[in-house]
């Protein structure tokens, strides 16, 4: 049961904290589509503060405490990550919608198991099946989603011919075989020096802040465009609760601005959840429960504002599930099983000799 614990609080941060943040995102994106590096910035800068605890060491040098993983690791670490996040943040200003996104994105299953392949991992015949059942499944789900929004993601509202929306194709897919090798990457860290994900998850945002540096006048028009959007509507339903400082407070504050902060505070629940997932599984297992996790944000999306489910959504969320519940039989059940059956087999051909 103690092993389940960082597993079950992972999921908890994952769905909750991830669900949250595509919300706020879409609530930014919608209005100022160019405001990808800001979003990054302001989620590197909360979740490195939100971390210094972890690694501050009054006594250690540089006042952080000392890493049995080389510093040089944490370094490609954190290119890598910054890399990805500047990527998948810039699409949005090339033409590329929310729906867009999280379907391009949904084969990020499939890349981490091409990137472990090639460093030698092996994969069962069910595990690849499954993989490809549910990267099908969020497409079909996400497709489904769009059009009951209204969104037409067709080649009449798209236009495929679009030299920024090719951009933006390439930026994602560029974006997705990084993250594919930096999860195999840092897997492979945790299974050399011990799955330190408090320390990579510090040091990956700490030592990408300076690569911000460049940026200073665009950042800076960023936040203004922002920051020029209407005040902050406090939801009659919690105002009453609310001091009257706090209400002053957020009322002054532009709309865009507070759902910046809300991104950013949301954007650490998820990232901690998927580094306390990576530190305790496999780099595969962790984009499996991604790829659930974006249905489970299309669910919310049915249930919260009263749309009515499609029977293609229908189908999704059964491919999803129904291949997370097979990938997680293959690998927690099966795989121990066949392991445990070899090694019994093993030592009693030694007794036999």
């Amino acid at each position: 049961m103690a092993a389940l614990a960082p597993l079950a609080g992972s999921f908890a941060l994952i769905f909750g904290g991830c669900c949250s943040n595509v919300y706020c995102l879409e609530a930014i994106v919608k209005h100022e589509p160019d405001s990808g590096l800001l979003i990054t910035l302001f989620q590197f800068i909360f979740t490195c503060l939100s971390t210094l605890h972890y690694q501050f060491d009054p006594n250690g040098r540089f006042f952080v405490k000392s890493s049995p993983v080389p510093f040089r690791k944490w370094c490609i670490s954190a290119t890598l990550f910054f890399a990805v996040n500047m990527l998948n943040n810039w699409a949005f200003a090339f033409n590329i919608s929310v729906p867009v996104h999280i379907i391009l994105r949904s084969f990020g299953s499939v890349t981490t198991m091409a990137a472990g392949w090639m460093r030698g991992k092996k994969y069962t015949p069910v595990q690849i099946f499954s993989v490809a059942i549910l990267t099908a499944g969020v497409m079909v789900s996400a497709w489904a989603d769009a059009m009951s929004k209204g969104k037409k993601m067709d080649t009449s509202s798209i236009d495929l011919t679009s030299a920024s929306f090719e951009a933006g194709l390439l930026i994602l897919l560029f974006a997705q075989l990084l993250s594919a090798y930096m999860g195999a990457y840092v897997e492979d860290i945790y299974a050399e020096y011990g799955n330190h994900w408090k320390a990579n998850l510090f040091y990956s945002h700490m030592l990408s802040l300076p690569l911000f540096a460049n940026f200073t006048p665009i950042l800076y028009s960023q936040f203004l465009r922002l920051q020029s959007s209407q005040p902050f509507t406090v939801p009659k339903s919690i105002a009453p609760s609310l001091p009257p400082f706090v209400m002053k407070a957020l009322a002054s504050t532009s709309q865009h601005v507070i759902f910046l902060t809300a991104n950013a505070v949301t954007q650490l629940l998820c990232i901690t959840g998927v580094n306390i997932l990576s530190a305790n599984t496999s780099a595969v297992t962790v984009t499996i429960v991604l790829n659930v996790r974006k249905l489970v944000s299309f669910l919310l999306s049915f249930l919260l504002f009263g749309n009515k489910m499609s029977g293609s959504m229908m189908v999704g969320a059964a491919m999803v599930f129904g291949a997370g519940a097979l990938y997680g039989w293959e690998t927690t059940v099966k795989i121990p099983q066949r392991k445990k059956a070899a090694a019994a087999e093993k030592e009693n051909a030694k007794k036999a000799q």
